[in-house]
């Protein structure tokens, strides 16, 4: 229950007199044009920028969250529509718009009519989420989304409490994404003592298989940031549990280490189908069939 005047662990959804109030409409904490390789999404128009978007506030509580300053505290805000938004999308070059930075899913009437405005436009629509939401609303918002990178933060109900979240909703949601058509990839931090595992970690991979073994997996190294200051992640830890994910997954990638090679490849022929260096990227795909043996592949180009 919210008391009169307070909002929930949200921030923006507030109590006034009574009646329930998202105050944070249309009002952006954080706005920029990333590379859509950034969200991460590698098989989402490979080498293509996407204006991205926050506002404060989450629905979970995450000790180790990388941006804590606009998720568990009001920064100042810029209002804007999503007729603006598009506009900018255009101008800037951007393939649509990312909800991103913070839990979209807690301003999503903003969302929802923000990407209403960007599908009418033809641009494209992707969320960036912890994948913490109802069916109910989720189904409302599936016919507009494009792409989405869900973050699987562990494969334990013990893990999942210390964020004040559950495991479960999340893997109905990234099921329901794959099932509708939506171009899914996972995300994974991997938080030495905490989710790391191994055969927690390959149950996760099995489990992520059975919806599809195509779903692209990037599995990331943690830092220590806001309220944690466990231990960085061992790249020798990133780079085993790649090969463990390999075992049952076709795209499997590593994040926040150095010098790892992170190109897409053919699973069947090996063919170079996307070469990346950082955030630059050159495709070879002009369609979403290997260039080289001609199968199709988990790609949207």
């Amino acid at each position: 229950m919210i008391s009169n005047g307070k909002s929930g662990i949200c921030l923006i959804r507030k109590n006034i007199n009574g009646r329930l109030f998202q105050t944070a409409y249309g009002e952006l904490a954080a706005l920029g044009v990333d590379p859509v390789e950034k969200k991460p999404l590698y098989h989402f128009h490979p080498g293509s920028s996407i204006l991205s978007i926050g506002t404060n506030g989450c629905n979970f509580r995450c000790d180790f969250c990388q941006n804590w300053h606009i998720s568990t505290a009001e920064t100042p805000r810029k209002q804007t529509t999503p007729a603006e938004l598009a506009a900018e999308a255009v101008q800037t070059g951007s393939t649509g718009i990312a909800f991103t930075y913070n839990e979209p899913t807690i301003w999503y009437e903003f969302v929802y009519d923000c990407a209403a405005e960007f599908k009418k436009q033809g641009l494209k629509n992707v969320i960036v989420s912890n994948g913490y939401i109802n069916e109910a609303p989720l189904a409302e918002l599936i016919p507009l989304i494009d792409a989405a990178n869900i973050d699987l933060k562990g494969f334990t109900e013990k893990f999942y409490k210390e964020t004040l979240g559950s495991l479960e909703p999340v893997k109905r949601t990234i099921t329901a994404l794959y099932e509708s058509g939506v171009s899914v990839e996972v995300t994974n931090l991997l938080i030495p003592g905490k989710n790391d595992d191994e055969q927690d970690f390959e149950s996760m991979c099995r489990w992520l298989a059975s919806v599809s073994p195509d779903i692209p997996l990037h599995i990331s190294a943690y830092f220590p940031a806001y309220k944690s200051t466990i231990r960085p992640t061992e790249p020798e830890t990133v780079i085993r549990m790649k090969k463990t994910a390999e075992k049952h997954l076709r795209y499997v990638y590593a994040g926040n280490i150095k010098n790892e090679n992170n190109s897409s490849l053919c699973p069947h022929c090996k063919t170079v189908l996307v070469r990346r260096s950082g955030y630059e990227v050159k495709s070879f795909l002009k369609t979403n069939r290997c260039p080289g043996c001609g199968k199709q592949l988990y790609f949207c180009v």
